[in-house]
């Protein structure tokens, strides 16, 4: 197992890299219709990007890391019916091209298992992500402590709890609550960041990261979902006023029919291919968006979410403008298919 820290990409863009020894004291310190600026920001991170094999590098907020601007997401091998030797492939090719953004979950299949096989090699070069499913502090406890075994690792960068607006705040946030294990868990050093998913009822996220303590919120945002959840400009303000990095998932609209079809080999797309760049371009053009988390099922989808993250380019008012009209066309058919808005 690898607990040193050894990648600039890895530390804090303002701080001293860690020593193994110290790093609890570092841990410590770290703390579709109208005009482009009628339908919401279009403030890219461009100033605070760099390139790393051709890729787009950004600040994760208030984490200070530098992360590649596509974020690697492991569901859709991992709940698909893809076997541990293909997994490698698909997550190697990324990785490989220069994602270190990795993003998974115990409950994503065998994600965390094909990870298993490449994380003690590559420790050092990756920001590894996963989630706990619950609102309870001992249940969060066996389920990081499973996550660990199964990557091959004793800490992780960011540790989500996982839907947010599925779950009883008061429980995520009270004495005996995972977000009271997360953060002795960051004090022990097992974890450096604590962050916060949803696919529903934004106003719980907004409500969470007003808590100061969450670092990242990864929440469905696309050209077609603003018309119905819209989380970029409901959870915005907050994250601003805590500088809370934001990363977007289902950035293409998702897979026609959930993931349920990932397990009978169906991948389509809700966005169609060639309109695929300006679907990521939109979600990493907004305001305080670090990242767009996305989730290839084959090689050929991993390596072509590279080239796309690769060629990315602020969209014009026009390729905006034209996109958001699709998107809301789309919104009404789509409807609330992950859950409430309140």
């Amino acid at each position: 197992m690898h607990s040193k820290r050894q990648d600039n990409n890895q530390m804090p863009a303002h701080g001293a890299r860690p020593s193994a020894l110290g790093r609890r004291e570092f841990l410590r310190k770290s703390a579709c219709v109208g005009t482009a600026l009628a339908l919401g920001s279009h403030v890219t991170n461009v100033s605070a990007a760099a390139y790393t094999d051709g890729l787009p590098m950004r600040i994760l907020g208030r984490t200070g890391v530098r992360v590649s601007a596509l974020g690697l997401g492991t569901a859709p091998v991992g709940e698909g019916p893809v076997g541990v030797q293909e997994g490698i492939k698909i997550f190697s090719e990324a990785i490989d091209r220069g994602v270190n953004y990795i993003d998974t979950a115990r409950i994503y299949g065998n994600a965390e298992e094909i990870l298993g096989h490449i994380i003690p090699k590559r420790r050092d070069k990756l920001f590894l992500v996963t989630k706990v499913w619950t609102a309870n502090g001992q249940k969060a406890e066996s389920m990081l402590a499973e996550s660990l075994r199964q990557l091959k690792t004793d800490y992780v960068d960011l540790v989500h709890i996982h839907n947010v607006g599925g779950k009883n705040l008061d429980e995520v946030l009270g004495k005996g609550g995972v977000l009271e294990y997360l953060l002795k868990e960051k004090e022990a050093g097992k974890i450096r960041f604590i962050g916060a998913t949803s696919h529903a009822r934004p106003a719980r996220v907004a409500s969470i990261i007003e808590t100061g303590q969450i670092d990242v919120a990864m929440t469905v945002i696309n050209y077609a979902d603003k018309f119905t959840y819209d989380f970029h400009g409901k959870i915005l303000p907050a994250a601003k006023k805590h500088n809370t990095a934001l990363a977007a998932m289902k950035v293409y609209v998702g897979i026609k029919g959930g993931f349920r079809n990932h397990r009978k080999g169906y991948v389509g797309c809700v966005t169609e291919q060639s309109r695929m760049p300006h679907a990521m371009a939109y979600a990493l053009d907004l305001e305080q968006i670090s990242v767009a988390v996305v989730g290839p099922y084959t090689v050929e989808q991993s390596i072509q979410n590279v080239e796309f993250a690769k060629k990315y380019k602020p969209l014009s008012p026009a390729q905006r403008a034209a996109l958001l009209e699709s998107g809301k066309r789309m919104a009404p058919e789509l409807g609330t298919r992950y859950g409430p808005l309140t």
